[in-house]
């Protein structure tokens, strides 16, 4: 590690997926730095029995790049998180999840733009990787696609996530505890995002760095598409602030959707799951007000 140069920490939270973490892991050796920071990777695995161990000592032997392993046996992603930012040092973290691998000036991009004035951190698009063909259902109704956006654009509380970010270590240096244990299933990240903007810190968009999201053939489910939204509807519930404004939505919204299913359907498979998934966003809301639970997990 070169002392003089900025130093970014990569976190990677996995659990159960060493192909996947390998990958990732030999993408990053290939990251191309042009001289202007030094990084190291931090691999906090939430597996009780170090299943990701292996993979790391293996990686190590391929690459001086250090990698550091911790492990988080409470199976909650929040505490997985704030176990890798314990072992992250740098003056940057960079979060990258285990299913995911980066184009070689990812971080150099990020970087790049997190230097910018007034800048605490910054997000990039996450695109998706199919290892095989998936239906043209979901190709057509672009389930797998997220909203990307020119570079420099601020990016809300709402529309963050921790699938590809760089910020500021300083910005966590006084908070108690980065992600809130009780988004132990997700939305841990929007709850972050949000407690860092109304701190006053801004994060950016930077549209040439992406990273790529394996989506297997599990994730093309029409299943596991509407629990994940069941799953989404309630979480979004657990922060402080908004509720009562998305509980009046989703009982409006509710009703036109059941009552549009008809038209849905003869508009296509692509047109009436993606309704279908609005549809389930807004019933996870409402469950989650009535205390029926569902859905734990996707």
């Amino acid at each position: 590690m070169t002392a003089s140069l900025p130093h970014i920490v990569v976190c990677i939270c996995t659990y159960k997926r060493p192909d996947l973490l390998r990958r990732l892991l030999l993408n990053l050796f290939t990251q191309e730095t042009a001289g202007q920071f030094a990084f190291s990777v931090v691999v906090a695995d939430n597996d009780k029995e170090e299943s990701a161990r292996e993979v790391v000592t293996q990686c190590q032997l391929l690459n001086p790049i250090p990698i550091q392993y911790c492990t988080e046996a409470r199976q909650n992603i929040a505490l997985v998180r704030n176990r890798a930012l314990e072992n992250a040092t740098g003056e940057y973290v960079a979060f990258i999840d285990d299913d995911e691998f980066p184009t070689v000036t990812w971080l150099q991009e990020l970087l790049g733009t997190c230097r910018e004035p007034g800048v605490a951190g910054v997000l990039g698009p996450v695109r998706p990787h199919f290892d095989e063909p998936p239906p043209e259902w979901i190709v057509k109704g672009k389930f797998c696609e997220r909203p990307e956006y020119k570079t420099g654009t601020r990016i809300p509380w709402e529309e963050s996530r921790t699938g590809n970010v760089l910020f500021k270590r300083a910005i966590i240096q006084d908070v108690p505890f980065a992600f809130d244990e009780k988004f132990g299933n997700g939305g841990e990240d929007k709850d972050f995002f949000m407690r860092m903007e109304n701190q006053g810190h801004v994060f950016v968009w930077c549209n040439e760095a992406p990273v790529y999201e394996t989506v297997p053939p599990d994730r093309w489910s029409r299943s596991y598409m509407l629990r994940r939204a069941l799953l989404r509807g309630k979480n979004i519930l657990k922060h402080p602030t908004g509720k009562a404004g998305l509980l009046l939505r989703s009982l409006a919204a509710i009703p036109i959707y059941l009552l549009g299913i008809p038209i849905f359907l003869a508009c296509g498979q692509h047109i009436l799951m993606k309704y279908c998934v609005k549809l389930c966003d807004h019933v996870g809301r409402i469950l989650a007000l009535l205390r029926i639970n569902p859905v734990n997990e996707r």
